[in-house]
């Protein structure tokens, strides 16, 4: 309740508004059956035709009055609830983006997702039915009993009677609820998950031809979250029914006592059609607050949710006051660096790291697959930290930068190119936004992507499609290369960022990067050995230990891992043999 009260209160403004309104259609709601008393009381038993005038006009005044009110009180609540669920999304978003992949490995990308979504609606609607009616519903009962104790003390007993039955059900609904709400939550977030996995994954389904599977898994998950909300839903549902039950016998019984007082003489008619009106508006709200009361629990759940994702802090943070400019550029040293990930510290990936580069110079990493060689190159702009030694960039150790500093010197293309929909420009400059067509153009020259862009009939206005789905695997990494061109960092990493493409295009892109980047260090990770040949050093992983190191001919003479590497690529001519 705390996070909906929190985002609540930032719309003080809105929210005295809204009060008023309740409380002035309170006034309003009331004051009708005490008027239709007085006309029944009054005018219609001493035949007053003016006074029956007078108060029908004052009653239509009041309804005209109710109507603003009551379209004022929707529109607050509306402006209120909107702006707090688009608070939370923001909100939620913004910490999301602090996250380092451990805490999305323990959260899971399918539960943000739904956080993000369905939990900030599930919030959303639980505070329209709150500012409607949880602030009415109370003062409304309040009110409506007085006036109940006012009219009729005897058959106001009656009512109270009812009352400590409503609230033992109302509490039995609102315990039984919690747990299948929480239940709810939990199966969505499968369906997400599945879902995702689904799209994300739909070539390997159908060229397995897997997709009976994957629908019955989808089957299991989807009929387990329609049970949870069936039985949810169906407790919610009948509460309404038993709720009226009760209502009905207390109104009948009511009106049966009211008739036999007015038939001896000691209670007016007009005095029992407004007690009349008054109970109901009594036990109405007290029906309606259940119903908010029994909602509370799912938008709990929902809040609970938000809150876990808001309060979980991530394990990299920038540094407070950290370092933003250093007086060199492109300088990487490794200083005996051991990584293990979070929560296998008796398992470290890689073991003693220890090497350095410098502006001009390229360095490689090969290795078998799992060596680490990828683990390595992500510890340079933070995608983890750590666990033993240390990071120099530019002479300052890594965690002492601050983050977006420290990831501005750097431009990293991972293996599997990430483009954003939107058209190609746009996705160039993200890597630099107020960067130029000329650059734009350059950097795809650079990254040989211009003459498959220029076949293009939009050219740099070409739309890319979620993922990237309308170009090929090549073409993305090209475009991946050009986004990190045009911002020029001072050490660029390329994290097997050459697979997809071809031995020429592979080779003319290594070369214009070499003359582009001469101020520069390029680190290259590559399970091709063409592909490093010419590096300045070649750094040999062997499960997360460096087992070699040295230029291409020293290692085939000094490094048996990268001789079995070669061998298995190279003709004996090109190994020298």
């Amino acid at each position: 309740m705390k996070l909906m009260v929190h985002y609540t209160l930032k719309n003080k403004g809105l929210l005295f508004f809204n009060f008023i309104c309740v409380f002035g259609f309170i006034i309003i709601e009331l004051g009708l059956p005490t008027l239709l008393s007085q006309m029944i009381d009054v005018g219609v038993v001493n035949n007053d035709d003016a006074y029956i005038k007078k108060i029908g006009l004052t009653m239509l005044a009041v309804v005209i009055v109710g109507v603003l009110m009551n379209i004022s009180l929707r529109y607050f609540m509306t402006r209120i609830t909107t702006n707090v669920a688009a608070s939370i999304r923001q909100d939620l978003f913004e910490k999301i983006q602090d996250y380092s992949h451990n805490e999305y490995e323990q959260l899971g990308v399918s539960s943000l997702i739904t956080r993000v979504t369905n939990d900030a609606y599930q919030v959303m609607l639980f505070m329209q039915n709150f500012l409607r009616t949880g602030f009415m519903t109370p003062m409304m009962f309040i009110a409506s009993l007085v006036m109940v104790l006012r009219t009729s003390g005897s058959l106001a007993s009656y009512v109270l009677m009812v009352l400590p039955f409503l609230l033992i059900g109302v509490v039995a609904i609102a315990g039984f609820s919690n747990p299948l709400s929480r239940k709810q939550q939990g199966n969505l977030d499968r369906i997400n998950n599945i879902l995702r996995e689904n799209l994300s994954g739909l070539r390997v389904i159908r060229a397995f031809v897997n997709e009976d599977f994957e629908e019955e898994r989808f089957d299991k998950v989807n009929k387990a979250y329609e049970k949870s909300s069936k039985n949810l839903f169906r407790l919610m549902s009948s509460a309404q029914p038993g709720f009226f039950f009760l209502f009905n016998i207390v109104m009948a019984y009511i009106i049966w006592q009211g008739s036999i007082q007015i038939d001896q003489g000691t209670l007016e008619v007009g005095n029992l059609i407004a007690f009349i009106e008054y109970i109901f508006h009594a036990l109405f709200s007290f029906m309606m607050f259940s119903t908010i009361f029994m909602m509370y629990p799912r938008a709990a759940v929902s809040a609970n949710r938000i809150k876990e994702a808001m309060d979980t802090e991530p394990i990299i943070k920038s540094k407070e006051n950290g370092v933003t400019q250093t007086e060199t550029s492109g300088y990487l040293a490794f200083d005996e660096v051991t990584f293990a990930y979070p929560g296998h510290a008796e398992s470290p990936v890689i073991r003693d790291a220890d090497f350095s580069a410098k502006p001009g110079q390229t360095v490689a990493f090969i290795g078998s697959t799992g060596s680490g060689k990828s683990t390595l190159i992500q510890l340079i702009p933070r995608l983890y930290d750590v666990s033993e030694g240390e990071i120099l960039v530019d002479g300052v150790d890594v965690r002492d930068y601050d983050i977006d500093a420290l990831r501005a010197k750097i431009g990293y293309i991972p293996q599997s190119a990430v483009l954003f929909s939107g058209t190609i420009k746009e996705n160039l400059r993200y890597g630099k936004d107020d960067a130029t067509d000329e650059e734009l153009e350059e950097a795809l020259d650079i990254a040989q992507a211009s003459d498959f862009v220029a076949e293009l009939p939009d050219g740099l206005d070409t739309y890319i499609s979620e993922g990237g789905a309308n170009f090929s695997g090549g073409q993305k990494q090209r475009l991946a290369i050009a986004r990190a061109v045009v911002r020029r960092p001072s050490i660029y990493i390329f994290d097997d960022s050459f697979s997809a493409l071809d031995f020429a295009t592979d080779a003319k892109v290594r070369e214009r990067i070499n003359e582009e980047t001469t101020d520069a260090t390029v680190l290259i990770v590559a399970q091709r050995v063409s592909t490093i040949m010419d590096a300045d050093e070649i750094i040999v992983l062997n499960e997360g230990n460096i087992v070699g190191k040295g230029t291409h001919e020293e290692l085939l003479e000094t490094s048996s891992v990268y001789y079995d590497i070669a061998s298995s690529q190279l003709t004996k001519e090109e190994l020298g043999k």
